[in-house]
């Protein structure tokens, strides 16, 4: 699988780093997705109910009753991302764990997202404090975490909420630690258990320590 042309082109820019790598989803992972998109709903005239871990098909018109359609789903997500600095919140603990993690090791933002939407979240992240480069993807996860790793063996480590992503990065970067956190954790019943080589953590105060030891810093 190739990497996103423009995720590579936004890898170029970075400036070259060979401490440990450190890379981290925004949405759920950094800043609150789950709880504040039913609220942004809610304002549209939808409402969520999870049935699975899905967006499509669990997407409903309060009047109608009727599912949304994957296209109108897409709509509503793009204009919540388009509003994000109005709606989207630290996760809890997030800003001081990677604080301190970022004294010894490259932290990256690596956000799977229409690129259209990058400057927009990068506004937001700035004025959250949370100043570490931003990548958006429009593909796979795993080439783009290759890339950022370079030729070095140094060690890498990788946070996100999706397990897919996380798979992702195994394929490309076998020896990545990879942690999987969700803001909201009762979303983990519509998931089955992580696969072998994947460490469920709980919050931010639970991941600091393990990603730390992980990174060996």
């Amino acid at each position: 699988m190739t990497i996103d042309p423009e995720t590579l082109r936004q890898i170029e820019e970075l400036s070259h780093d060979d401490r440990p790598l450190l890379v981290l989803d925004v949405d759920d992972v950094l800043l609150d997705f789950i709880r504040p998109f039913p609220r942004y709903l809610q304002q549209e005239g939808y409402r969520l109910e999870f049935s699975n871990f899905r967006l499509h098909g669990n997407i409903f018109h309060v009047e109608t009753g009727s599912a949304a359609e994957r296209e109108r789903v897409s709509d509503l997500l793009a204009a919540f991302f388009d509003a994000q600095a109005a709606w989207q919140t630290l996760t809890e603990g997030a800003a001081d764990a990677i604080e301190t993690i970022s004294r010894d090791a490259e932290v990256v933002l690596l956000t799977a997202m229409p690129h259209r939407h990058r400057d927009i979240r990068r506004r937001h992240l700035d004025e959250l404090g949370l100043c570490y480069p931003l990548l958006t993807t429009e593909m796979a996860k795993g080439p783009a975490i290759l890339r950022l790793r370079g030729e070095t063996e140094r060690p890498v480590a990788f946070v996100d909420d999706m397990p897919h992503n996380l798979l992702s990065a195994q394929e490309f970067v076998p020896d990545a630690h990879l942690f999987h956190l969700m803001a909201d954790n009762s979303l983990r019943k519509f998931l089955p258990p992580p696969p072998e080589g994947i460490v469920t953590v709980e919050d931010w105060r639970d991941a600091s320590g393990r990603i730390a030891a992980a990174l060996g810093i």
